[in-house]
């Protein structure tokens, strides 16, 4: 239709708050918020008091609306569109913000991904979760527990650790009985201490608790004991701490949590 045509019709009316809003696809909320904090000029009354907006404030309206819409913070509107130094600085700064939340939008489809494939990663780490078929769901618990006081290093020097094949002796460990006899305890201890003894030496970054935690040492061995106890037997429990005397003679601190690796 020619603009000659709408004039002709008288069309050339003003707006009011409401018609605006829906013009821009915003609310009338929005608007008069845009007016008090400087963003968008009040426009001139009619004579019953009501605002009269023309097309001036609809295109600054959506060139708010647009900035906005792009994450733009209603305080940097202003120097976004002055497009000095600071203009290119805050959008720079939103376009790694956006890339960030990219990549982490991206890491939630592969970890969604990786539980509608195999629904038993969903009690492992996020880094482990290609273990989850290979280990009870006893030792799944207990890592999803130590992910929360180790460190990245020591959570990738676990991965690497249980990635290898699983032993003869691993396996009668997680089968041993609440009423095993002292005897049998104490010979899996004996069979187990020179493993985990191997384990030290080949991982370093799980050998002292205190230094493979990102937490306080009280807190991780507070995290790793309760757990130990809340997912082992007595048996368990016992043949730990022989190994631990086995290793270390009979300085008790930090038995428990030396033994997390089992």
């Amino acid at each position: 239709m020619a603009s000659g045509t709408i004039l002709e019709r008288g069309l050339l009316v003003a707006w009011s708050t409401r018609q605006l809003a829906e013009l821009a696809g915003t609310t009338a909320k929005a608007v008069r918020h845009y007016h008090e904090i400087g963003l968008l000029d009040e426009p001139e009354r009619a004579s019953n008091g009501y605002k009269r907006y023309g097309v001036g404030h609809l295109v600054r309206l959506l060139r708010i609306r647009r900035l906005t819409d792009l994450g733009v913070a209603l305080a940097d509107v202003p120097s976004v569109e002055s497009g000095d130094g600071k203009a290119r600085q805050i959008l720079r700064d939103l376009d790694a913000e956006l890339a960030a939340d990219i990549e982490r939008r991206q890491r939630m489809r592969r970890e969604l991904a990786a539980i509608m494939d195999n629904r038993a990663a969903l009690d492992m780490p996020p880094g482990l979760r290609t273990l989850a078929d290979d280990l009870p769901e006893t030792q799944r618990s207990l890592l999803m527990a130590y992910s929360s006081i180790l460190t990245s290093e020591a959570m990738a020097a676990l991965q690497e650790q249980l990635s290898g094949p699983r032993g003869d002796l691993e396996a009668e460990f997680a089968a041993l009985d609440e009423d095993a006899s002292d005897e049998t305890r104490q010979r899996l201890a004996e069979r187990l201490a020179p493993e985990v003894r191997r384990q030290h030496r080949a991982h370093p970054a799980l050998a002292d608790l205190g230094l493979a935690s990102h937490r306080e040492r009280a807190v991780a061995e507070s995290v790793a004991v309760h757990a130990l106890v809340e997912f082992h037997n007595r048996a368990h429990l016992d043949v730990l701490r022989r190994v631990h005397t086995l290793l270390f003679g009979n300085d008790t601190s930090g038995s428990e949590s030396n033994g997390a690796q089992q």
